[in-house]
């Protein structure tokens, strides 16, 4: 049997390439390389970096969704300038706009807290 060593396994490596915004080179690169070199990020430390996390996470439920703002808004009855201010985090999410959130996105109100 093989003990498992500190040297990092390079096969089946795939290469990736992302296309971000310009802003966030410097922050996508460093967590590649924390990654590359096997540390360990929280991803509450990363979402954080990008705003608040109830922010952070709305956006990517949305995203996950397939649906605009737009769209959520008609859903939740929700002004679309609403959710994108809360997107932003400059806006905080109440329980009962969370609650419409979720349900909309098909996610769990309490993440979105």
């Amino acid at each position: 049997m093989q003990a498992l060593t500190k040297k990092p396994r390079t096969e089946n490596l795939v290469p990736l390439h992302l296309m971000v915004h310009p802003a966030n080179v410097a922050s996508i690169t460093k967590y590649a390389e924390a990654l590359e070199n096997s540390e360990s990020i929280p991803w509450r430390e990363v979402a954080g970096r990008r705003g608040s996390i109830p922010a952070s996470i709305l956006r990517g439920a949305r995203s996950k969704a397939e649906m605009t703002q737009t769209r959520l808004s008609e859903l939740t009855g929700i002004p679309q300038r609403h959710i994108s201010e809360m997107e932003q985090g400059k806006r905080p999410i109440g329980r009962e706009t969370a609650k419409k959130l979720a349900t909309a996105l098909d996610v769990d109100y309490r993440v979105l807290l």
